[in-house]
């Protein structure tokens, strides 16, 4: 499967800036600095984000960038594709000339697994990643909160 860092750390700064930007619009600054990403690399890819309509950005003092839309309504697709990164399980970029010229006995299979894998990112949404980090926030939480309970020598329930 080829999903390049491209694809990867637009969706990244992505959430980056729906996580950060309840105060106002977030600098590309402040996401390279936070998911240790070129801000070269993220002014490109934010480009074609606001291109697409993913993203706006707001000049000047206090400026940045901003989600465009509610959460809820913006794929994990949508912002792979806007980047224009190609998720591809197949050697020969979907042409079908993958064996000596011809379509491999598998290529059928891989397109298949293209569909599924393109499916399933066009039904995660940027609300759903929110979510997932949430989650994983909380948990990492509760976990701390009861290692120090059992440190201070509360009976810690096994």
């Amino acid at each position: 499967m080829k999903l390049t860092t491209k694809g990867r750390f637009a969706v990244t700064a992505t959430l980056d800036i729906a996580l950060n930007q309840q105060n106002g619009p977030v600098t590309l600054l402040s996401v390279s600095e936070r998911q240790s990403i070129s801000l070269s690399y993220l002014e490109q890819l934010f480009s074609k984000l606001r291109k697409k309509g993913v993203v706006d950005s707001i000049r000047g003092p206090g400026g940045g960038y901003k989600i465009t839309r509610p959460y809820a309504d913006i794929s994990i697709k949508e912002i792979i594709s806007a980047v224009d990164e190609q998720v591809d399980a197949t050697q020969c970029n979907g042409r079908g000339d993958c064996h000596d010229g011809n379509q491999c006995i598998t290529h059928n299979l891989w397109i298949s697994v293209n569909i599924k894998v393109l499916d399933y990112l066009g039904g995660l949404t940027l609300q759903d990643a929110i979510h997932s980090h949430n989650e994983k926030q909380n948990l990492h939480k509760s976990v701390e909160f009861f290692h120090k309970k059992s440190k201070t020598g509360v009976v810690v329930p096994s």
